[in-house]
């Protein structure tokens, strides 16, 4: 595979792993694009998007398909825009990279469309599985060895395992009770977000969330005030995205990641779990690590999934996946959940490590307070 970016809370540091090691490139002057109107289409926010799909998105899902591109085939943003991640980059100049990618991402729409009656059976994955070039053939090490790691997107309803509401029930009992959370109507979250592999150093982290869905996330650098806060954002209706040295320093959300944005603001009051699907269903058992989990998924608006992997022995919710749609495959977002330690008489997990298609952080709390007064303003649009 290719080296890659990562990307550490999106505003710390861009490094490079390379042969040679790692190179922490400058990013405080990369050139970014302007926040784009809301509700703009990305052939309209940006110069020389043209491809069919692509161009009808929103800005935060277009976003989105250009990490899916890079996770397909293990390339990097500077593989296809010249000097990404400093003051050189040019987003919009063609490359035989780019064109490529085009006739790519037209083929993957042709073949959706007359194979499968529209239906997404084919993403740049399919093939690709993080490579440039598509394996031809199987490795023989690898047929006889363990079983293939990948999980299909959609969970089917399994075989003898619980009803849905028998895992929630279970999971609700294991937080405190559902007539204890039932009283939490806010709560605080106070500790570090620890960059991946230690890229980027500790910042200051904070989570506020007010019910029923209203929910934020500040990431900041106390230490080092020259560094801008990284904000996400979601007041019950509308969410932001603010992530100062990124290619967009802010923007509002209004696709697939506002479905996800209020997910996870309703599974902050995990009293209102039941409702924040449709269509739950159990499917069979799947492995993290070397055990094994409950796993419920269910529907949301327009193609979003959310998948929960629950402890069968503590009824503690380990994981969630949530998936939203793209022409070209699912952007995803990962939670894991650790240290669930109790305040009030209910359960807060004290360690979640969030991952998405270009950057990894794990926020360690120190600290969690409930049911303690929360402007509305913290929740608005990030200033």
């Amino acid at each position: 595979m290719k080296p890659f970016w990562k990307v550490v809370l999106g505003v710390a540091a861009v490094a490079y792993l390379g042969a040679s090691g790692l190179t922490v490139i400058r990013t405080s002057a990369q050139t970014r694009m302007p926040t784009p109107m809301p509700g703009v289409n990305a052939g309209s926010a940006f110069k020389n998007v043209s491809t069919s799909t692509l161009k009808e998105l929103s800005v935060d899902d277009f976003v989105a398909s250009m990490g899916i591109i890079s996770a397909a085939l293990g390339l990097d943003c500077a593989d296809c825009h010249p000097n990404a991640g400093t003051d050189r980059v040019d987003w919009a100049v063609d490359t035989p990279q780019k064109r490529t990618a085009r006739r790519m991402i037209e083929m993957v729409a042709t073949i959706n469309s007359t194979q499968f009656g529209g239906a997404q059976r084919v993403t740049c994955w399919t093939c690709h599985h993080g490579r440039q070039t598509p394996a031809t053939s199987v490795m023989l090490d690898n047929w006889y060895d363990a079983p293939n790691a990948e999980v299909d997107d959609v969970v089917v309803p399994g075989k003898n395992q619980p009803t849905p509401d028998q895992v929630f029930d279970k999971y609700l009992e294991a937080l405190g009770g559902a007539q204890r959370l039932a009283t939490l109507t806010s709560w605080v979250g106070t500790g570090v977000s620890v960059g991946y592999a230690g890229i980027g150093g500790n910042a200051v982290f904070n989570t506020y969330a007010k019910a029923p869905d209203r929910h934020t996330t500040l990431i900041s650098f106390k230490d080092n005030p020259q560094r801008p806060n990284s904000v996400w954002a979601f007041n019950g209706l509308q969410g932001w995205i603010k992530s100062p040295r990124a290619l967009l320093q802010d923007y509002e959300l209004v696709g697939h990641e506002l479905d996800g944005q209020r997910f996870e603001a309703q599974l902050a009051f995990p009293g209102q779990i039941k409702q924040a699907l449709t269509n739950w269903r159990v499917g069979l058992p799947r492995i993290i690590g070397d055990r094994s989990y409950i796993v419920v998924q269910g529907n949301g608006p327009r193609g979003f999934l959310g998948t929960l992997y629950f402890d069968p022995d503590t009824g503690l919710l380990r994981r969630v996946v949530r998936y939203g749609t793209s022409p070209i495959g699912r952007a995803l977002t990962q939670l894991d959940y650790d240290d669930y330690r109790e305040v009030g008489g209910i359960k807060f997990p004290f360690e979640v490590m969030f991952s998405w298609l270009d950057g990894r952080y794990t926020a360690k709390l120190s600290d969690v307070q409930v049911n303690v007064p929360i402007e509305e303003s913290r929740f608005g649009r990030p200033q």
